[in-house]
Parts: C-alpha cells; sequence; structure tokens
C-alpha cells in the first residue's frame, strides 16, 4: 500500500501548514485528490509505454511489453480496421497516442506525403504533401521513395526521404514547421536509413554512391548542429560499395554514450553530442540496412551483403577495435534487409531465402536455422511471448521464442509485407502494400 504524506511547514502540526483541525472531510477531500493525481500519472505511463514512437519501437529493438495480442488472423477475423493507403511505399508505421503516422509517394516519386491515421478507427487525420521534387533521383524497383521511417513524439513528427526533403510537422494540425533539401547524397538505389531523435537532436544517416556521412539536426529548427563524414578506407573508388541503408542507435556504457551507426565497409561509433567517432570496426561488406541490436555492452550488428554478415562487438571501445572487441562472427544466414531481434540471450532473424535462423548471443551458436519460403523485407517483433516474421509473400510466421523451432501459428492477408509492423496496446499495426490493417482480438 502507498503512504501519501502531506507536508507540514513549520510552526504547524497540520497538513499544508493549517492550523485548524484535520477533519474526516479533510483528510477524504485530500486522500481523493492524490488519487486523481497519481492515477492520471498512471494512466500517463500506460499511454508512454503503448507509444511506437520509431523505426523498430520504443525500446529501439522491435520488443514490446505489449500482451493480449492476437496469435491467428485472416482477412475476416480479428482485422479491426483497413485503411487503403496510395503510392509505392515502405516505410514503417509510428504511433503516438491516437495517431498513426507514415510516410507515402507516387511510384515516381514527385510528391512526398506524410499520412497520418485514427488508430481507432484508420480514419485519415491528416494528409500532408510535404515536398515537390521535379527530378527525382533513380529509385531501385525493390525500394521506394517513401523508404525510411518516421519518428514521433509529443506535438511533432519527422518525416524523411533522404536526399529528397527532411521535414517535421506538427502532428496536430499537419502544419509543416520546418524543412531541409539542401543536404547533398547521391543514393544510387534509393535512401532507406530511418532519422532517429537524441535530446534535441535530430540525427540523420546519409550512405550514398558519392559522399557518406552522419549528421544532426537541431529538431526545434532543422539547423545543423554537427557533420561528420565517415571517413573510412573503402579500398575502392566504386561507390556503390560505400552505399547502404542501416539506422543507428544511442547506447550508453559505462557513462560514455555512443550512437552505434552501420555502414558499408566499416560501422562506426559516435559521440552523439559532437559527431566525434569513438570506435571503429572494419566489418566488411556493403548495403548494411539492419538497425543494431544491443545486450549489455555489446552490440549485434549486420553487413548485408559480405564482410563479416553478422558480428558481436563490445562497446566501449576506442580508436579501430577490429581485433580487440568482434567477440564473435557469423557467416551465413544474416538478412541483407531485416534487423535481428534479441530474446532471453537469443537473436532471431529471417532473411531473403525465407530461412529463419536462432543464434546464441553469448557465443555465437546457431541454435536452429528453419525454411519457412518467403522473403523476409520486413524486421521482426516480440510481444506477449511471441515473435511475429512478416514476409513479403503476405503471410506472417509465429513462433515460440526458444533454442528449439516452434510455430504457434501461420496468418496471411492480401498485399504482402515490407514495412516492418507496429505495436500498440493489444494491437498489431501492420503496413501491406497498399494499406495499413489493425489486427486484433
Amino acid at each position: 500500500m502507498m503512504t501519501v504524506r502531506f507536508p507540514t511547514f513549520k510552526n504547524s502540526s497540520h497538513p499544508i501548514g493549517l492550523d485548524m483541525p484535520c477533519s474526516p472531510l479533510f483528510k477524504q477531500i485530500a486522500v481523493s485528490f492524490v488519487s486523481i493525481v497519481l492515477s492520471g500519472s498512471f494512466v500517463a505511463l500506460i499511454a508512454a509505454e503503448e507509444q511506437w514512437n520509431q523505426y523498430r519501437g520504443p525500446n529501439a529493438d522491435g520488443t514490446s511489453a505489449a500482451t493480449g495480442l492476437p496469435t491467428k488472423w485472416s482477412e475476416t477475423e480479428n482485422v479491426k480496421w483497413r485503411a487503403p493507403i496510395r503510392g509505392k511505399a515502405w516505410s514503417s508505421p509510428v504511433v503516438w497516442n491516437q495517431q498513426i503516422w507514415l510516410t507515402t509517394a507516387p511510384a515516381d516519386g514527385k510528391e512526398l506525403f506524410a499520412i497520418c491515421l485514427d488508430r481507432e478507427t484508420g480514419k485519415v487525420l491528416h494528409d500532408v504533401k510535404v515536398f515537390d521534387v521535379a527530378s527525382p533521383q533513380y529509385c531501385h524497383d525493390r525500394n521506394s521513395y517513401a523508404s525510411c521511417t518516421p519518428f514521433v513524439e509529443a506535438d511533432r513528427v519527422y518525416v524523411h526521404y533522404g536526399v529528397h526533403g527532411t521535414a517535421c510537422l506538427d502532428t496536430k494540425t499537419g502544419k509543416v514547421l520546418w524543412t531541409r533539401n539542401d543536404l547533398e547524397c547521391n543514393h544510387h538505389r534509393g535512401a532507406g536509413s530511418s532519422p532517429i531523435v537524441w535530446q534535441d537532436l535530430l540525427i540523420l544517416t546519409f550512405d550514398g554512391f558519392d559522399v557518406q556521412y552522419v549528421v544532426a539536426l537541431d529538431k526545434e529548427t532543422g539547423k545543423t548542429v554537427w557533420k561528420t563524414d565517415r571517413g573510412f578506407n573503402y579500398g575502392t573508388d566504386n561507390g556503390d560499395v560505400m552505399k547502404a541503408y542501416g539506422t543507428p542507435r544511442v547506447v550508453e556504457v559505462g557513462g560514455q554514450l555512443e550512437l552505434v551507426s552501420p555502414s558499408a565497409g566499416s560501422t562506426a561509433a559516435y559521440d552523439p553530442r559532437t559527431g566525434k567517432e569513438l570506435w571503429q570496426v572494419k566489418s566488411g561488406g556493403m548495403n548494411a540496412a539492419g538497425r543494431p541490436v544491443v545486450s549489455k555492452d555489446t552490440a549485434f550488428i549486420g553487413t548485408a551483403d559480405g564482410g563479416m554478415h553478422l558480428f558481436a562487438v563490445k562497446l566501449g571501445g576506442r580508436g579501430d577495435v577490429t581485433g580487440t572487441h568482434v567477440n564473435w562472427k557469423l557467416a551465413k544466414g544474416y538478412p541483407r534487409y531485416a534487423s535481428p531481434i534479441l530474446v532471453d540471450g537469443l537473436l532471431y532473424m529471417g532473411n531473403e531465402q525465407g530461412i529463419i535462423t536462432c543464434v546464441d548471443a553469448e557465443t555465437g551458436e546457431v541454435k536452429y536455422q528453419n525454411r519457412l519460403g518467403g522473403l523476409f523485407m520486413s524486421s521482426p517483433v516480440y510481444a506477449d511471448g511471441k515473435l511475429y516474421f512478416f514476409a513479403e509473400e503476405g503471410i506472417c510466421h509465429v513462433i515460440k521464442p526458444g533454442p528449439e523451432f516452434v510455430s504457434l501459428a501461420e496468418n496471411k492477408l492480401a498485399g504482402g509485407f515490407m514495412a516492418s509492423p507496429a505495436i500498440a496496446g493489444k494491437a498489431l499495426i501492420l503496413r501491406t502494400k497498399d494499406a495499413v490493417v489493425c489486427v486484433a482480438e
């Protein structure tokens, strides 16, 4: 039971300094007032836990404490609502309170939009054209002009379309508050790195054919605070092997803040306050697209095509830590597109060959590999004791965590999945190629 103490002022033995008897009615009113305040705080806490504010969710790793999520669904079962979304876009939905935000664009990329849906009904609340683009860069058919997932917080949403523009919108009105479209980069195949917010900074990643850098903007104004060129030795002048699509994350180890940022050729960590490089792993590879997973003092990072594929690096190093801080490497099974997920000491990942791999995070030992078929572009999520893997063909494999493969269900929706899911309360918010679908019991 919680004990509530009222302040007693000097020279007074009565609550809140009133030199009068503390009547039963006063006590009842006071306790009722405190109960209201505490219950409001409790509701706010629950609401905070339900936010899915960025790519891979509030923990940046695809996990959620949500319960009561569905195990089975179909076109006619456990679908609460479906909202058609025009265009061709792979950005994942994000959730803040009763709003769902995502981006979209036509296949030619000449108009870039931000869309907000009502979480309970799927009704369109805002449909904002953020940018007109006269001459869009080339975008590979497997990519889209709106593949970068927004970041949403109280009253603000940040949308990013790579070189074609970045913007901040007011979530209540849909008004565009500021824009930037002067950050240069030849993506060569389209953009894919999602923005993140850390304190008062909006951090963007540009790993292109011609330039490779990380830049931090003041999230209130959009002005550049710091910009750091990668400066990696790629060992080639071929820009095609210098590009990447990864999204960084900020971690704290031993009091040191590190912005862990996968790229092509190397992975680096930067001080998020200044952009100063702290350490680097010459991990090799190109087209890195996943987001790092972190457990205690270790990060698990993929290199996509070539290189170490998947490696575990001890955080907190300085300089070139390739030979000193890499705990283990896994040569096969790591996905080119999707991020891994860590649950109870085991890493899980689904790749483009339709294979789900389970790895001991401590040792790198493969516990199992199971071919399910399909193509996993979407990153998995975990909640309510279940892992959810979504394939491009529209199938969701629900599996039980553990060192042995156990299938709980297979579910299918039309449209197929390129975007990663969001979790909101007891619902899965799924973006197919042509709609957003709310799945709930």
